[in-house]
């Protein structure tokens, strides 16, 4: 069996939600499993000195908000800029990894669907009861995920994944890896799919 791809993103990416959209379809044409990983870019970027692109200097501010748009329509994808950004998304991370748990097919639903809310219809999914509504539409019990949200076990999983991310050198989003090899960015899509075309370049 081929080697699965991993694709580390924050919720809060814009990049991350577009190649979201793309890289599960893209891996299946070659066989390929992706394990997604959700992760804290506040503290990425804190660990790294780096910072979120909006929030540098008004040039970068004003030219990523352009881009994330200009990037979505080329890749044929809806985008809305939310009001509210940056945000923090660990109550949704903490829910995908608790649902990864119980169901891997329906964390996978849920991510596209915290993405989606965030830059479709611009609900601020750093709220701890918009993650819930979300779960609650695809037929999870609230209760029940709210109780995972909030376990010990859980909280320990996302910073495990946090750590790890550092450990290889994550430093933003999206940030894939193919057997070994990372790639940065939604526009290195072409790029992951040469390579998985041809098995390395």
């Amino acid at each position: 069996m081929k080697e699965a791809i991993d694709f580390w993103f924050d919720f809060s990416s814009p990049y991350s939600y577009l190649l979201s959209e793309k890289i599960d379809d893209l891996a299946a044409r070659f066989g390929r499993k992706v394990r997604w990983h959700p992760i804290l870019l506040g503290i990425i970027f804190k660990a790294t000195g780096s910072a979120p692109l909006t929030l540098q200097f008004p040039a970068k501010t004003a030219y990523s908000v352009l881009d994330f748009q200009r990037s979505a329509r080329f890749m044929g994808i809806p985008y809305r800029h939310p009001d509210q950004f940056p945000l923090a998304t660990q109550h949704a991370a903490r829910a995908y990894y608790w649902l990864h748990g119980h169901d891997c097919a329906l964390a996978r639903r849920f991510a596209h669907a915290v993405f989606r809310a965030l830059f479709v219809d611009n609900i601020d999914v750093s709220a701890p009861a918009a993650v819930l509504d979300i779960a609650a539409g695809l037929g999870i019990d609230r209760g029940e995920i709210e109780a995972g949200m909030q376990s010990p076990e859980i909280k320990a999983r996302l910073k495990q994944e946090v750590d790890h991310a550092l450990a290889i050198g994550v430093f933003g989003g999206p940030y894939v890896v193919i057997d070994g090899h990372p790639f940065f960015g939604a526009d290195r899509l072409p790029q992951i799919e040469k390579w998985l075309e041809t098995g390395g370049f």
